[in-house]
């Protein structure tokens, strides 16, 4: 079992939007992480904006509660987020999607729960598979 669960965007729609076509996905494989979650601001914005307002106030109680904390401090870590942004460029990749893989580099023993195929792409210490999962 990992000891650091860390969860992006589409993955946190998922669980707390029943109408999302991987909930089911969502909420068996957020029930088998220890928690607290870990995440970054970029995907807490990106969260915000998918979701519509119960779900949204639902996102602010796990926030709140500490059941989601935030993992990663951009400031600190903006040079080598930066660099991946310009290493998978050709993607591309996103801010959220880039502080993950930052953070999977820094947490110990990470998985990145996420609904995003790009994941599979990208290189933790710069030849390392992202620990991941996904749907399907």
């Amino acid at each position: 079992m990992p000891k650091s669960c860390i969860v992006d965007s589409g993955a946190l729609v998922a669980l707390l939007d029943p109408r999302d076509e991987h909930h089911r996905w969502a909420r068996e494989t957020f029930i088998r992480q220890p928690g607290p979650w870990f995440t970054c601001e970029a995907v807490v914005s990106e969260t915000f904006l998918l979701l519509h307002r119960p779900h949204a106030h639902t996102l602010e109680s796990l926030l709140r509660q500490g059941h989601l904390k935030l993992g990663l401090n951009l400031g600190d870590e903006l040079i080598q987020v930066l660099g991946l942004r310009a290493k998978y460029a050709d993607v591309p990749m996103s801010l959220a999607d880039a502080c993950l893989v930052r953070m999977s580099e820094t947490l110990p023993d990470p998985v990145v729960l996420t609904t995003d195929a790009d994941f599979k792409i990208y290189r933790r210490h710069s030849r390392q598979v992202v620990p991941c999962l996904r749907p399907g």
